[in-house]
């Protein structure tokens, strides 16, 4: 009864990462791609920190952009260009891309659980995989919104009251802290157990 359960479980972590997998891959890379140069309903707006020193009392707009709030603010295109929609879509894109590939390697794992073999040496390359793809989508994607946040503002009237963002994601940073242990976990696992089939 309890192999039974432990190889339903494994089938129902696989069927977990694989619709994560697809959700992600359709709604952050396919969908978000389509809008830049396909049928599908283009980006136009994102969401920007209004710098505390320059609150907006209701909104600022020129014939290219508006700027509607204070704090938290949306800043909307009138009509981005391809160049545009590009900027707006960039981070997200690559955001889902890191996410895909963090699922991607986790679904690769579970299929190594359904033997029982945890400590394979591909586990550990796996692990640091996600350890780098988690690290860059806590630094590398933020930076990303604020290079293209100042590249679509550049030379329009709001471009001083938008403050540069500042706040990394903590949460994959601290994930990828997790999974780096666990790789070194999953190394020293592989190492003891070569060496014990080497004494047998």
């Amino acid at each position: 009864m309890r192999h039974w359960w432990t190889r339903a479980a494994d089938y129902v972590l696989e069927l977990i990462l694989g619709a994560a997998l697809l959700l992600v891959g359709l709604f952050h890379i396919v969908f978000p791609v389509l809008g830049v140069a396909g049928p599908w309903a283009s980006a136009d707006s994102r969401e920007v920190r209004v710098d505390a020193a320059a609150r907006l009392p209701g909104g600022m707009t020129s014939t290219a952009m508006t700027l509607r709030g204070s704090d938290r603010a949306e800043l909307v295109l009138a009509d981005p260009g391809l160049g545009q929609r590009l900027l707006l879509v960039l981070p997200v894109a690559v955001g889902g891309l890191l996410l895909v590939v963090v699922l991607a390697v986790l679904l690769r794992m579970a299929r190594t659980f359904r033997d029982g073999d945890f400590f394979v040496p591909e586990n550990t390359r796996r692990l640091t995989v996600v350890a780098v793809a988690l690290m860059l989508l806590g630094v590398l994607v933020p930076l990303l919104y604020m290079m293209t946040t100042n590249l679509l503002v550049r030379g329009e009237p709001m471009a001083a009251a938008i403050a540069p963002a500042q706040d990394y994601a903590v949460l994959p940073v601290f994930l990828a802290i997790l999974a780096a242990a666990a790789a070194a976990a999953f190394r020293n696992g592989t190492r003891l157990r070569a060496d014990t089939e080497g004494l047998v």
